[in-house]
């Protein structure tokens, strides 16, 4: 017996006419016959008494019918409890930009073993288009660096993430304990796409001129991580990156921290101002406790290769007020 023949013969039961009955179950006529007849069969007694002219329930089918109606009024209770279950459980959407950095997923990982009931949604997306999907409430949380954040959004520092350059492994910088800012002047520098990292762009380049130079920037762009270490691993360019980055998913490239000066790169979790979304209070929550267990807030000389993400380094200022 199916949930179908169960409606089928309600709607047919509150019809009395098979033709009106098919076109409110949207099925042929037939199909509602054939359905109705096995029905019948399975159960092994007669529900209809029909005729050309007259279709009319039989004692067994009045009998059946209000059994019937209890059936399809309980199946649909228990879709809606479910539906109200789904739509009442804690939800937090949240944006990332590159899954090959591993501050948020540290978050993340954080807040779902500090509350395992919460189901959050990662969304990987460029800082400027996290900003529009604060706005609209497609997210909750983004993260990212909180040099051009809009009026209505609110920053807290996380992270200050050294910064260092991807290179391949037999470079001549894969040797070197720390690589000095200088020295990229003779290399070819590749820049993240603007529209998804212009942030991490400007502060490179920044940092190149304050060495007295302007970078040779490599002509193409790439939109992700994963790209730029197949571009470094070809030899084509030397790229400048937050030890945060996890080198370990790219073998054959090496990453070197930047010296003179040692240079940090702060990260800002971003929430939209009108968002009343109770979960920003503890996503902030567990970023400060995970910040203090693992010094982020505490620039320290950074490593000769960027930590795991279980004991990511420490990082540099920022004009937010850290977390």
């Amino acid at each position: 017996m199916e949930l179908r023949q169960l409606r089928y013969f309600v709607t047919l039961a509150e019809e009395l006419h098979f033709g009106r009955a098919a076109a409110r179950e949207h099925i042929v006529q037939s199909a509602l016959s054939q359905q109705v007849q096995r029905l019948e069969r399975e159960l092994g007694v007669r529900l209809l008494d029909r005729s050309t002219h007259h279709v009319a329930l039989t004692p067994a089918g009045a009998a059946f019918l209000i059994e019937a109606r209890q059936i399809l009024d309980h199946v649909g209770r228990a879709g809606q409890a479910a539906r109200n279950a789904v739509a009442s459980a804690p939800t937090l959407r949240v944006g990332i930009i590159d899954a090959g950095y591993d501050t948020m997923p540290q978050i993340l990982r954080e807040l779902q073993r500090n509350h395992p009931d919460l189901t959050i949604h990662q969304v990987e997306a460029g800082t400027p288009e996290q900003y529009r999907q604060l706005a609209d409430g497609r997210l909750d949380i983004a993260i990212g660096h909180a040099s051009q954040t809009p009026a209505e959004v609110t920053s807290k520092l996380i992270r200050l993430d050294p910064l260092g350059v991807l290179v391949p492994d037999d470079h001549r910088f894969a040797d070197m304990d720390g690589v000095p800012v200088a020295a990229l002047a003779d290399e070819v520098l590749l820049l993240g796409e603007e529209s998804q990292t212009p942030e991490l762009n400007q502060f490179v380049i920044a940092l190149c001129r304050s060495a007295g130079f302007a970078p040779t920037v490599y002509e193409g762009t790439v939109e992700s991580t994963r790209a730029a270490a197949d571009l470094v691993l070809q030899h084509r360019c030397v790229h400048c990156i937050p030890s945060s980055f996890r080198t370990s998913n790219r073998p054959g490239t090496t990453w070197r921290p930047l010296t003179e000066p040692t240079t940090h790169y702060p990260w800002s979790l971003l929430w939209h101002d009108a968002n009343p979304s109770p979960r920003i209070a503890t996503v902030l929550n567990s970023a400060r406790h995970l910040a203090q267990r693992r010094g982020w807030l505490e620039p320290a000389a950074p490593p000769t290769e960027p930590a795991p993400s279980e004991d990511a380094p420490t990082a540099a200022s920022h004009s937010d007020e850290p977390v």
